[in-house]
């Protein structure tokens, strides 16, 4: 049929030998690249947080050292708070808002320990089932301590005071009572000794009841630079059951003894006796040759 042209062939060609050499045909538009990543508004958002988070790192930091600063936190501690192999260590003043829990509480040495509040400064003794059995209160008005027992020792473990439900002990060698009322007793006292200081009077006096001094081997009232009254409004009776009263001293004076009415004749004399009646009533008769007692009877009635 002739030859056919180049072209003709082609067109001629099966669809097997088609595909294989358009596939081997060189190309020349070059390998296509597809791009991978974040475009557009998107890569925006990114980048905006992204600065957001490096401003809030930065101004954290900035914080953080500023806090560090004016707490002044060191490696030993903060501000006035040192941490030391003993515990902790506080310098200068502290305020504790809430309640303060702690094994022992000291100052340094050669400085006291103050303790100060606006209302008052309580301490509290507790069980093991957190019960109070030793409170001690400091008020603004007074100073208050609960407990079964109050002891005050001095430092080589004398005892100076004691006090429980039963009796108040005072172990000093001298108890002083500096008021200028004295001391008020409701009931009773038991002690070995009762004086005053040196050059100053001892007065017992009971206004509105009696005053009773009792002891079971005697009762010895001295008085070794002065003078010792006994002042009453109505009687004043010494009374021994089983033994004597003694006066001794070198000089006795009853001067308000009541004087008998018998007037010896001649020279009044000064001298008189004493006269003691029936009923122990005592009164001065005028001395003559003889007894002059029995004719003042009258006294005694």
């Amino acid at each position: 049929m002739g030859v056919l042209s180049e072209r003709t062939r082609w067109r001629w060609m099966p669809q097997e030998q088609y595909t294989h050499h358009r596939s081997t045909m060189p190309s020349s538009e070059g390998p296509q690249v597809y791009k991978v990543g974040i475009y557009g508004w998107r890569k925006r958002c990114l980048y905006f947080f992204v600065l957001l988070l490096m401003i809030l790192i930065l101004v954290n930091l900035a914080m953080t050292i500023w806090i560090l600063k004016v707490m002044n936190f060191t490696i030993d501690g903060m501000g006035n708070l040192r941490i030391t192999d003993k515990g902790l260590k506080l310098e200068g003043d502290s305020e504790f808002l809430q309640p303060l829990y702690a094994k022992e509480i000291q100052s340094r040495p050669g400085n006291a320990l103050y303790f100060k509040s606006a209302r008052n400064v309580t301490v509290n003794i507790l069980n093991d089932q957190t019960k109070v059995l030793t409170q001690l209160i400091t008020g603004p008005k007074a100073v208050e301590a609960y407990g079964k027992k109050f002891e005050v020792k001095t430092v080589s473990g004398k005892l100076l005071f004691s006090a429980d439900n039963n009796e108040v002990v005072v172990g000093a060698e001298r108890l002083r009572v500096l008021g200028a009322e004295g001391t008020v007793f409701p009931k009773s006292i038991e002690t070995p000794n009762v004086r005053a200081d040196p050059f100053k009077e001892l007065r017992l006096e009971s206004p509105t009841r009696s005053l009773v001094m009792e002891a079971p081997k005697g009762v010895e009232i001295n008085a070794e630079a002065g003078n010792m009254e006994a002042t009453c409004r109505t009687e004043l009776r010494l009374e021994s059951k089983d033994g004597e009263i003694k006066l001794d001293a070198a000089k006795i004076q009853l001067p308000r003894l009541p004087h008998g009415s018998y007037t010896p004749t001649g020279t009044r004399q000064k001298v008189f006796e004493i006269c003691v009646c029936a009923n122990g009533r005592l009164f001065l008769s005028q001395a003559g040759a003889g007894s002059t007692c029995q004719i003042n009877t009258s006294v005694c009635l």
